[in-house]
C-alpha cells in the first residue's frame, strides 16, 4: 500500500490541523461543558470544504476521497471529537448515500447546501428496540396514493436535533425483514425532535430521539424500493472508516498530552517521563496508534479504489476504537489525580472515546462481520 500522501491530501490535512488547533481546540472544553452545538464552527468548516469533502466539485464539494476524509476527521478529533462526530455523520452517512443512490434532481437540490454546511444531515436507523439487529426495526412506510405515510420512532440519532434533512430507513413490508426496508429523504418539517439525550461524552454533538408521523411524496425515496438495507450497510461500512479516523484522533490527543505532561510533572526529584512505567505506557500508545492509523488508511484507500473494503473497515473500526479507549485510560493514569478533574482535557477524551466502541456497529458486531467474511 502506498504510505506517502499526495500533495493535495497533505495540504488538506494541514488545513484541517491549522483549523483544529487555532479555532476549535481553544473552545472544545467550553463546548463540552455547555453541551453547545458549534453552529459557528460548522459554518466555518463548510467554508473550508470539510462538510462535503467527498462530494464532487461540480456539486459544491471538495472532490476528495475517503482517505482525504479520514485525514480531516483525525485532525478535527484531535481537538474535539464531538465536532468530528458531526462531520462524520453528516458526510459518510448522509452525503455519500445521497451521492451514490440519489436521483440527479435529489443530488442537485440537496448536495450543494449539504456540502457547504448550510444544511445538516442525519441518518436514522437505530430505534428504541433495535440497534445491531437493523432488520428488526418497526418504523413503517406505507403507500398512500402518490406518496408514502411514515410512522415510527428513531433513537440515538447523531445531529438529530439540528438536522435539516434525514436519511430514514423504514420498512415497507415487515414480513420481508431486511428485504422490505427502504431509504427515504425526509425534510425536518416532517419529523419531531422528541428528546435530546444526556450523554457521557461528545456533548457538543446532539443525540436525539426523532418521531415520524407524516406523509411524503414518492420522489423522496432514496434508491430503489427494497434497497434500504443495502444502502444502510454501505453507509455503515464507510462510516466505520471515519470512526476509525475519529478514534485515532482521540488517541493521538491522549498520547500528545501524556508526553507533554510527563515532561513537566516531577516525582522523586525528576520528570515522570524518566520513569520506565510511564515510558512503557507511552511506547504502547504510540505503537497502537500508528497501527490503527495504518488500518484505517488501508480501508479508506480500498474504498477509494472501488475495491471491497467492508472487512478492512470493520477491522479498522474495531481496533482503532479499542486503541482510543486504552490510550485515553493511560492518559488519565499518567495525569494521576489531575486526569480525573476537568482542569485537564484528559477526562473529556476518556469520556469521548467510549462511544467509538458502540456506534456504527458495536465491537461485537465488527467481530461478527470480520469472522463471517473469513469463514464464508
Amino acid at each position: 500500500m502506498q504510505l506517502e500522501l499526495t500533495q493535495s491530501d497533505r495540504l488538506i490535512r494541514d488545513l484541517a490541523r491549522e483549523f483544529a488547533e487555532g479555532e476549535l481546540a481553544p473552545c472544545a472544553d467550553d463546548l463540552d461543558r455547555k453541551k453547545r452545538f458549534p453552529a459557528d464552527l460548522v459554518a466555518r468548516m463548510g467554508e473550508l470544504g470539510f462538510m462535503g469533502i467527498t462530494i464532487p466539485e461540480d456539486l459544491g464539494g471538495g472532490g476528495g476521497g475517503c482517505l482525504t476524509e479520514a485525514l480531516v476527521v483525525e485532525e478535527i478529533s484531535r481537538a474535539c471529537a464531538a465536532t468530528a462526530a458531526i462531520i462524520a455523520a453528516h458526510s459518510s452517512l448522509v452525503c455519500e448515500p445521497l451521492l451514490d443512490h440519489g436521483t440527479p434532481k435529489q443530488k442537485k437540490e440537496l448536495l450543494p447546501p449539504l456540502a457547504r454546511g448550510e444544511r445538516i444531515g442525519c441518518f436514522a436507523l437505530t430505534e428504541p428496540g433495535s440497534g445491531s439487529d437493523a432488520a428488526a426495526l418497526k418504523t413503517t412506510a406505507r403507500r398512500d396514493g402518490d406518496g408514502w405515510t411514515l410512522k415510527g420512532t428513531k433513537r440515538f440519532i447523531t445531529n438529530g436535533a439540528e438536522a435539516d434533512v434525514c436519511v430514514l430507513i423504514a420498512s415497507t413490508d415487515q414480513t420481508k425483514a431486511h428485504k422490505g426496508l427502504c431509504a427515504f429523504l425526509v425534510e425536518k418539517d416532517n419529523f419531531e425532535v422528541a428528546r435530546v439525550e444526556e450523554k457521557m461524552g461528545l456533548n457538543a454533538s446532539s443525540c436525539a430521539e426523532l418521531i415520524f408521523d407524516c406523509r411524503i411524496p414518492d420522489d423522496c425515496i432514496l434508491g430503489e424500493e427494497g434497497g434500504g438495507f443495502r444502502i444502510a450497510m454501505e453507509a455503515l461500512d464507510g462510516g466505520r472508516v471515519t470512526v476509525g479516523a475519529q478514534s485515532v484522533g482521540i488517541a493521538r490527543a491522549a498520547l500528545e498530552e501524556s508526553i507533554a505532561y510527563s515532561r513537566e510533572r516531577e516525582t522523586f526529584g525528576r520528570p515522570i517521563a524518566k520513569h520506565q512505567a510511564i515510558q512503557y505506557m507511552i511506547a504502547e500508545m504510540a505503537t497502537e496508534i500508528d497501527a490503527a492509523r495504518l488500518m484505517t488508511h488501508r480501508a479508506a484507500v480500498l474504498k477509494d479504489q472501488g475495491k471491497p473494503f467492508g472487512r478492512e473497515a470493520a477491522m479498522a473500526k474495531l481496533y482503532a476504537s479499542e486503541v482510543a479507549v486504552r490510550s485515553t485510560n493511560r492518559n488519565v493514569q499518567i495525569h494521576g489525580g489531575y486526569g480525573y478533574v476537568r482542569e485537564f482535557p484528559a477526562e473529556r477524551h476518556y469520556r469521548d472515546a467510549k462511544i467509538t466502541e458502540i456506534y456504527e456497529g458495536t465491537s461485537e458486531i465488527q467481530k461478527l462481520v470480520i469472522a463471517r467474511s473469513l469463514i464464508q
